[in-house]
């Protein structure tokens, strides 16, 4: 892998992780057209880009998740000391046991599907093939349709009380069920090509959240997903290729770096495209790129071969 090779997948990963166009999607787009191998090295470059997101997230968000993590330790405090009461939450007490609760659906992944021998992380990972390469167009189009639907619930909501002249609308307070349909949402956003912070905020919207708090909660609760998926995935690429990656060391640091920079970016982008209500512009996008990738996928299945590099389907 080239330094040039990094960078562009650096940009790809940066961009589509926080943007509600799918980062598995993309990156499993881009290394179809590179023709390149996801084994070895390249699957631990994987896993750094997505470290590399999550010091951008972390970075755009630091006073709150701070103020998360001192909320987290008040609630063990407040438990012990017998002062816990659930209708006196703080707001920053109330998100960090929503982020708590939505993050419980996780344990969905590892449940065995039957007739497989896999669990449904296992299943879903197997997608990730040249020869599933349709899986990701047809999610593409599935992202669309729930940015639309969520777009449409976020502009026929309720407008919050004394918000008439910013035209914001929907609660910004959230309850236990908001926090489970996210999170039970965010494991269905695992497929290559359903965007995990696009159908997680959809879903929000389709709860009646205000669009800017449901967008705030997706990129906190993805945060301890991106550690999660950061942790299983380098075992395996640990286990898959030791000397490839020091081999391409510097190009994984560099994709590393420039995922960072450009998922901080991309987060400050997408907080301000929704806030202008230009959300249509990914709409379209992922219409318009699930699309072609269905049609390049039934080329490529009738031919068997990789139409951009010529390798064999594998």
């Amino acid at each position: 892998m080239t330094i040039v090779d990094a960078i562009i997948q650096g940009v790809v990963q940066g961009l589509t992780e926080f943007l509600p166009v799918s980062s598995s999607g993309h990156l499993t787009i881009t290394q179809h057209v590179l023709g390149i191998d996801m084994e070895g090295g390249n699957l631990f470059f994987n896993v750094m880009l997505h470290i590399g997101t999550l010091v951008a997230v972390v970075a755009f968000y630091h006073k709150l998740i701070w103020r998360l993590i001192k909320a987290f330790f008040s609630i063990i405090g407040d438990i012990f000391t017998g002062k816990f009461k659930w209708k006196e939450l703080s707001d920053d007490k109330r998100m960090v046991i929503m982020v708590i609760i939505g993050l419980l659906p996780l344990v969905l992944l590892f449940i065995p599907v039957p007739g497989t021998g896999m669990k449904l992380k296992d299943f879903v990972e197997s997608f990730n093939t040249s020869k599933s390469f349709i899986v990701v167009g047809i999610c593409l189009l599935l992202t669309s349709v729930l940015l639309f639907i969520g777009d449409r619930c976020s502009r026929s909501t309720v407008p919050m009380k004394h918000a008439k002249d910013t035209g914001e609308t929907g609660r910004t307070s959230m309850n236990v069920l908001d926090a489970i349909v996210i999170g039970v949402t965010q494991c269905f956003a695992t497929l290559p090509g359903l965007s995990r912070s696009g159908s997680t905020l959809s879903a929000g919207q389709m709860r009646g959240l205000n669009k800017q708090t449901a967008l705030d909660y997706t990129f906190i609760l993805g945060t301890p997903a991106i550690i999660a998926a950061a942790l299983l995935e380098g075992k395996d690429a640990l286990e898959g290729g030791f000397d490839q990656i020091k081999a391409d060391i510097v190009p994984i640091l560099v994709g590393m770096l420039v995922s960072a920079v450009v998922g901080y970016l991309a987060i400050a982008l997408f907080k301000w495209l929704l806030k202008t209500n230009k959300m249509i512009i990914f709409i379209v996008y992922t219409a318009i790129v699930g699309i072609a990738v269905i049609v390049i996928s039934v080329i490529e299945m009738q031919s068997g071969v990789n139409l951009f590099s010529g390798a064999p389907l594998t």
